[in-house]
């Protein structure tokens, strides 16, 4: 089995939404409890991206259905390509009395009656599924009643994103912008790990520009398969495992939507066979876009490590990882300040080329630690590049990423381990 035809249902092209196919499933939905057809009691239906609203009428004594309705609606609608169903509520009113079969009746009504919302209402096909466009006519329809908000699946929160059975923590190394060094910190901070004694892996969610595999000199090797699973690969005693590895070169372009790109990423995660671990060190992609929210809320996260330079373009968008994370429940753990001074090989002059004070006033503003300062050096570029990390060729940062990575282990939960495994 190759790694391409593993990854076959992520390398297909994402789902567009079905029209057709949106339209029979709620044609064909009976309401639960009941002999009644849904598309009788919708009164507007919108499509925004892969997200649909509809609007639909019920009666009091259905309240108790309208998340089973929902929940059956959205299950049935995520293999047409919607990704989200909002659900509005017009609840009608009947009349007080009730005939003996138990239903509400206007007055004077008998049980073969309809209410009268259900009679003024034509027994018609489905109104049109409009775009955001807005070129198709809109049926007109009643405002959505203010007590009944639209019902929606919760999103899944950190907190109840079950462990991972053989990885005890997992740090997240982020940015919110590209060139900071964020790769080339995660894979010094993971083999400085490594040196006090912790199982350390690391895994490339960067999607569309890997460098890990460069940095750790395995560019080009792809993972063995082993029962449908990748197997990591060993690089100075790290488990590794990046999308670099499975395009097979260094030219070719991850050209994906963000659900394709969400999806490799969970794919990498959950279908390697990853060895017991201490750490996972997750090298970020820049931003805060689709694969933050899918890690916040699919993986155990125990806390992220923010990466900046100290000038204040750096500064204003580590703030928006800082506050993405706050939202999302994620500890952060602390900032690095990257390329903080060079110091000129030729005469020893040391010059803040990207000012001063960075890293400070942003562990400051939100009360987090500044784990360290790491130097603007040719000789971290150098060896990164070479596939020979800093913490590895012994080079003058070395010593800072071992002190950056004490602070970050002593952070860490300390787990007990049973003396009967011989491994």
């Amino acid at each position: 089995m190759s790694w391409l035809s593993s990854l076959k249902s992520v390398f297909s092209p994402s789902q567009e939404v079905k029209e057709e196919e949106v339209q029979k499933v709620l044609q064909n939905y009976i309401l639960p409890h009941s002999e009644n057809a849904l598309k009788d009691r919708i009164t507007q239906i919108n499509v925004q991206g892969q997200v649909l609203q509809i609007t639909i009428n019920t009666h009091p004594s259905e309240a108790d259905d309208l998340q089973q309705i929902h929940d059956d609606l959205a299950d049935a609608l995520e293999k047409c390509g919607i990704t989200e169903l909002n659900m509005h509520v017009i609840q009608q009113k009947t009349g007080q009395t009730t005939g003996g079969c138990g239903h509400n009746h206007a007055e004077g009504e008998s049980c073969s009656s309809q209410p009268k919302a259900e009679i003024e209402a034509p027994k018609s096909n489905l109104p049109p599924v409009v775009d955001a466009s807005g070129t198709a006519p809109v049926q007109p329809t009643q405002e959505p009643d203010p007590n009944n908000p639209p019902i929606q699946k919760v999103a899944p929160q950190q907190r109840d994103v079950p462990k991972h059975p053989r990885i005890q923590n997992v740090i997240l190394v982020s940015s919110g912008k590209g060139g900071v060094g964020k790769s080339t910190t995660t894979v010094n901070l993971a083999l400085a790990l490594q040196q006090l004694s912790l199982k350390v892996g690391v895994l490339d969610a960067d999607i569309y520009g890997p460098s890990i595999p460069t940095m750790l000199g395995n560019a080009g090797r792809t993972p063995m398969i082993e029962a449908e699973q990748f197997i990591p690969i060993d690089a100075y005693g790290l488990a590794v495992l990046s999308i670099g590895h499975l395009t097979g070169d260094n030219n070719t372009p991850v050209a994906w939507r963000g659900p394709k790109a969400t999806g490799a990423l969970m794919q990498l995660f959950n279908q390697t066979l990853w060895p017991d671990l201490d750490v996972l060190m997750i090298d970020m992609p820049p931003g805060t876009g689709d694969i933050q929210l899918t890690l916040a809320q699919r993986i155990p996260v125990t806390g992220a490590v923010i990466v900046t330079t100290p000038q204040n373009v750096a500064l204003l968008d580590a703030t928006k990882g800082i506050e993405l994370f706050n939202r999302v429940n994620i500890p952060v753990m602390g900032v690095i300040e990257n390329m903080s001074t060079h110091i000129c090989s030729n005469c020893g002059y040391e010059e803040q080329i990207f000012g001063t004070g960075g890293g400070d006033k942003l562990a400051e503003q939100y009360q987090i630690p500044l784990l360290g300062r790491l130097p603007l050096n040719v000789k971290i570029r150098e060896n990164a590049d070479a596939g020979k990390p800093s913490v590895i060729a012994g080079d003058d940062a070395a010593e800072s990423y071992l002190a950056i990575a004490q602070k970050i282990a002593d952070k860490l939960t300390k787990v007990e381990k049973d003396q009967s495994r011989i491994f």
